[in-house]
């Protein structure tokens, strides 16, 4: 068996959640970079609980977004002819912005968002190379500076602004990888109004690529985050979570307004309806959360 790498919590329940196998076939691995199939990397796909949002009434499909030094791509969502929509970053899990992320963009897109999905790591490699998860982990994730994250949702946020979306408007979602990127960016841009974390770490060792955890960053958050967690999440334990709710009293006006849903038989992943730690219930009342969350706060 393939070691693990050296990775945070939060990323070694989604690691361990993927076993077996560890090793795939060139060939069911992610196609391109914005990958119009879901992420084999992930393990079986659950036929009958994936679901496939129509892109009809909307404009949908890959962009690119001028970054420093060239451009990267993204994937938007947003409906026809809108001029003034608010914009909603959606921030990939470990496998890029494969179909499922397209799909949580057109999801919102039929809300009335402008929903924009970046490719963060595009830099660090073509996860097309990869058939081995571990790989994946320690080659490219493990190597994605925050700074340059942070950065790209920033000129993503520019994009949309010249694009049709009311950066006024500005939310934040993302899914275990992308989860801990929304506490990061709650911290970094007083511009944003509200954020959802899906199942994202809270706290771990810290580097050079990755100096602070959200846990140390409440005194700065700028928008009210709702974090919606896995009870069962090897990754995550609860007792993180409610170290986290009690580093929030304590933060900023954001952070004291920022909220928890714990669902106590959830594991990580639980919304992601390609795989089989699927939860429909919790999915189902997180996503309705989700979405009261922003058409209050945006």
């Amino acid at each position: 068996m393939t070691k693990p790498p050296a990775i945070g919590r939060a990323l070694r329940a989604e690691y361990d959640s993927l076993l077996p196998p560890l090793k795939l076939g060139r060939r069911d691995f992610l196609a391109t970079t914005l990958a119009a199939g879901f992420a084999a990397a992930a393990g079986p796909v659950v036929a009958q609980t994936a679901i496939t949002t129509e892109a009809s009434g909307l404009t949908a499909g890959a962009v690119r977004i001028p970054v420093e030094g060239g451009s990267i791509p993204a994937y938007r969502a947003m409906p026809e002819g809108a001029t003034e929509a608010p914009v909603i970053l959606v921030v990939q899990e470990i496998f890029g912005v494969h179909a499922y992320i397209q799909d949580v963009c057109r999801r919102l897109a039929h809300e009335g968002y402008l929903a924009l999905a970046p490719e963060l790591y595009v830099r660090q490699g073509e996860v097309s190379r990869y058939t081995e998860i571990s790989r994946l982990l320690s080659e490219v994730v493990s190597k994605v500076p925050d700074e340059q994250v942070l950065a790209d949702l920033d000129a993503a946020v520019t994009w949309a602004g010249r694009n049709g979306g009311n950066v006024n408007r500005l939310g934040i979602t993302g899914f275990c990888w992308g989860g801990r990127v929304v506490w990061l960016y709650a911290a970094h841009n007083p511009r944003l109004k509200a954020g959802v974390a899906w199942y994202g770490g809270l706290d771990g060792e810290t580097d050079e690529l990755r100096p602070r955890q959200p846990l140390d960053l409440v005194a700065d958050i700028n928008a009210p985050v709702l974090g919606l967690y896995g009870g069962n999440d090897g990754g995550i334990p609860v007792e993180t979570v409610e170290k986290m709710k009690a580093a929030l009293a304590r933060g900023s006006d954001a952070a004291k307004a920022s909220e928890f849903v714990v669902y106590p038989d959830a594991p990580h992943a639980f919304h992601a309806d390609y795989r089989p730690s699927y939860r429909a219930d919790a999915a189902t009342d997180g996503w309705q959360r989700a979405l009261a969350w922003f058409e209050r706060l945006l």
